[in-house]
């Protein structure tokens, strides 16, 4: 090592000290004198401001003797090394300390090829030590370099189901995850990537696919998260925090307005434990796989009705207008491909928003019936009873409940 080890030298007796001290030639052995004691408090006192890494201990000193000294700088520095200078009446304390983990011990009077050996001895055990310990902490800098590699390896395995429950705690520990379940899961799909017809060169297709994940994490902001790759064209998610109802369409907007290219969003809540994660996941999946299967028509109602379902004079021939189509032919396209009418669709976006400001504010139910949409509380409470079987107020009071029953849009 580039630094030499501390000594400290604590014995009563003056001329000891010296001999040791000149009999030595200390640079050699990597080590430098950098202070003497002449008693226990003494050598305890300068031990520890000196920040010494080896103590030469006489066992027979005033105030403390070599054996309180070693267990009072055991606890206060636990990582010095001790070698015993001990006299023959005291050889007793030198077993004691030896059971001590003190390193070697020297008999009076003190042989300086003895000492020097003693000391060579700990000098490579200090050695060994310092390898060790920056091998450690080598190591330790590596992996938390690694952190977020480690993090989507991790993730990617346990949406395969390939890591159980012991396993899973200890790996969210190490990784600095939440030891809970994530509340939402979400996959974003990028199906051009996929297309055997691509002309997509393989470079292109990762600068892409990293752009995309830049911009969800810059969605996503402070919210605690994990992004990973999936497959080729698919990056998963999971939230520790709950995002806005709305998250799945900004990210295709953001991403498509950044990246002019297509991608299918869906984020979920889950509700499960950790080990029900998994199919929290495949779910997401499965609904962004479905996407393909809707006409560009059908997916941009969708999101017209998402974005503007509080709109009081939003119905299906102004909507119709705006996709430039016959109200006739959407009303039948939407309920081929989504399985439900306009006016479902509409309602089901109204009251999912309705029950996330009921769970998230105080706002009074009136109000939360203008802001979703509704001329009226009677219309509104009326709708939300339909749809979730209980009404608005009782909703709040019990806390909430499952809104699956809202259907999604």
């Amino acid at each position: 090592m580039d630094n030499l080890y501390r000594v400290l030298i604590a014995d009563d007796e003056p001329i000891i000290r010296e001999g040791i001290r000149e009999a030595m030639d200390w640079a050699t052995l990597g080590m430098e004198v950098v202070g003497e004691a002449e008693d226990g408090e003494e050598a305890l006192d300068r031990a520890v401001k000196l920040n010494v890494h080896v103590v030469l201990v006489d066992m027979n000193m005033p105030f403390l003797n070599g054996i309180e000294l070693i267990r009072a700088l055991q606890e206060q520095c636990p990582g010095v090394r001790y070698l015993i200078i001990s006299g023959h009446d005291e050889f007793a304390y030198a077993q004691e300390a030896v059971r001590l983990g003190v390193e070697d011990y020297i008999l009076k009077p003190v042989q300086a090829d003895q000492l020097r050996a003693a000391l060579e001895r700990l000098r490579q055990r200090l050695d060994e030590e310092h390898q060790r310990t920056a091998y450690v902490r080598q190591a330790a800098e590596q992996i938390e370099r690694n952190i977020p590699l480690l993090r989507q390896r991790f993730c990617q395995e346990w949406m395969k189901g390939q890591v159980d429950g012991n396993s899973l705690m200890e790996q969210l520990a190490f990784l600095h995850l939440p030891s809970v379940s994530p509340v939402q899961v979400g996959v974003v799909r990028w199906p051009a990537a996929e297309a055997r017809q691509t002309i997509l060169r393989e470079n292109d297709r990762q600068l892409f696919l990293y752009a995309m994940e830049n911009i969800i994490a810059e969605l996503l902001g402070d919210h605690p998260h994990v992004l990973f790759r999936d497959a080729s064209s698919v990056i998963g998610i999971c939230l520790w925090q709950e995002t806005p109802e709305e998250i799945a369409l900004l990210l295709e907007q953001q991403i498509s307005a950044c990246l002019n290219i297509a991608v299918h969003a869906h984020v979920e809540p889950h509700r499960g434990t950790l080990e029900e994660v998994p199919g929290t996941y495949r779910h997401c999946r499965e609904q962004v796989y479905e996407e393909v299967k809707l006409s560009p028509l059908v997916r941009r109602a969708r999101q017209l009705i998402q974005e503007e379902y509080a709109e009081r004079e939003l119905t299906l021939e102004s909507l119709a207008s705006r996709l430039q189509v016959s109200a006739v032919y959407l009303s039948r396209v939407l309920k081929k491909e989504l399985n439900d009418s306009f006016v479902t669709l509409v309602t089901h976006t109204r009251i999912r928003k309705a029950a996330q400001l009921l769970d998230s504010t105080s706002l009074p139910i009136h109000t939360i019936a203008e802001r979703v949409g509704y001329d009226t509380q009677h219309y509104f409470s009326t709708a939300f009873k339909k749809t979730m079987g209980i009404s608005p107020a009782q909703y709040r009071k019990n806390g909430g409940t499952d809104s699956s029953s809202a259907g999604s849009v």
